[in-house]
């Protein structure tokens, strides 16, 4: 206990001296993390906390991470919550292919990728999903035919998440089509920055251009970058979505304490509606409002506890689906709820009759539609809790 106090007060002085005024106090969606990564004070943070190794703080130090216990990375995240400091690096690599790696790549690909990881200086993108494979992805199509020591891979993603950003994929590809449905499916990593790799962005309804098409003709990975075994890819893309849904639905960060928050939906329902001794002057608001502060809190304290128990510090397996569900589905409804709870106000889309908050909360509610589908739709979770959760028959 007296380790873990001098810890505190160690990561406490260090970070109010190292963490730009900068990177503190953001608040912004994923869709715009790309530029604010880019600034001065962005790459000064990164650095710094690059260096500690707290970009990836429970990775091993091996390759680049801060080897932190978990007691000790709650405690980091507790701080860095205090001073309310922005993550040092965000995306796919940290949350996704990085704790892949950790857990089925060979020696070699750890050495070889998660150094860039944890230094934030790659970025990773995701292809999986096809025009034809969505909720389905095992209908997937692009095929990768092995030439001497490299795949050549022909078909196309959709839906790659930041890959007009990205400097590599980690993606699912055919190398078997003869076999079933879900064999003959290996999982690749393949650089984006090649003649075979064309990415076009995909201009959604609220405006952002977050998501794209990317096109691979004879694009090349290295059989070096074949993650497990060939035609085996299945298991490890699964495992993969896991990671994904874990950090979707809020248990990457398990560790934290789950803090008391000023009710932002109370204080835009008071301001747009009026409120009465302190209450929230319309009735139905107050018990919209109250329902979704009470669900909330308890999603909160629910992974604070799941996180707690997993002391491992492995990713639940199926389990992920159960938070990914609920998650998204309140992230979706609470989007929702601002924009109502402001009326015509929460539908400006441009104007000077509408505050800059205002605008900001209308895209966000547009935005929020895609949250219960990327990561697998909500009737996809709803299959895997029915029979890998529960165990119910088909």
């Amino acid at each position: 206990m007296t380790d873990l106090k001098l810890f505190r007060a160690e990561t406490r002085k260090w970070l109010e001296e190292n963490c730009p005024t900068g990177m503190r106090n953001l608040s912004f969606h994923w869709e715009d993390a790309h530029q604010i990564y880019s600034s001065e004070d962005a790459g000064t943070w990164r650095t710094n906390m690059a260096d500690k190794g707290w970009i990836a703080p429970t990775w091993p130090t091996a390759y680049g991470g801060g080897g932190l216990n978990r007691e000790q990375a709650a405690i980091l995240g507790q701080e860095m919550s205090r001073i309310k400091a922005t993550a040092a690096s965000s995306g796919m690599g940290l949350s996704m292919i990085g704790p892949t790696l950790l857990e089925f790549g060979s020696e070699a690909q750890k050495q070889r990728h998660l150094p860039s990881i944890c230094d934030g200086t790659i970025r990773w993108c995701q292809g999986y999903s096809e025009p034809g494979a969505g909720s389905d992805l095992a209908a997937l199509q692009t095929k990768a035919v092995i030439q001497g020591d490299q795949f050549v891979i022909n078909g196309q993603k959709i839906w790659t998440s930041g890959a007009q950003h990205a400097d590599w994929m980690f993606a699912l590809v055919r190398t078997n089509p003869d076999a079933s449905k879900h064999d003959g499916i290996s999982f690749v990593l393949l650089d984006m920055h090649q003649p075979g790799v064309t990415v076009k962005p995909i201009r959604l309804i609220s405006g952002s251009s977050p998501f794209c098409e990317t096109f691979l003709d004879d694009a090349l990975a290295q059989r070096t970058d074949l993650v497990g075994e060939l035609n085996k890819g299945w298991t490890i893309g699964k495992r993969l979505l896991q990671y994904e849904r874990s950090g979707i639905g809020g248990l990457s960060g398990g560790g934290r304490k789950a803090t008391k928050k000023t009710n932002v939906m109370a204080d835009t329902a008071k301001h747009y509606l009026g409120e009465t001794q302190g209450k929230i002057a319309d009735a139905n608001a107050r018990q919209k409002v109250l329902c979704h502060a009470m669900n909330e809190r308890a999603f909160q304290l629910t992974t604070q506890r799941v996180g707690q128990e997993n002391q491992s510090g492995k990713t639940p397996g199926a389990a992920t689906s159960i938070f990914k569900l609920v998650g998204s589905t309140l992230a979706k409804n609470g989007a929702e709820l601002k924009s109502e709870l402001m009326g015509f106000s929460g539908l400006g889309w441009q104007g000077d009759q509408f505050t800059a908050a205002e605008v900001t909360a209308t895209r966000a509610w547009l935005n929020s539609r895609a949250v219960t589908i990327y990561g697998g739709t909500n009737e996809v979770q709803m299959n895997i809790i029915s029979k890998r959760v529960l165990g119910l028959p088909d």
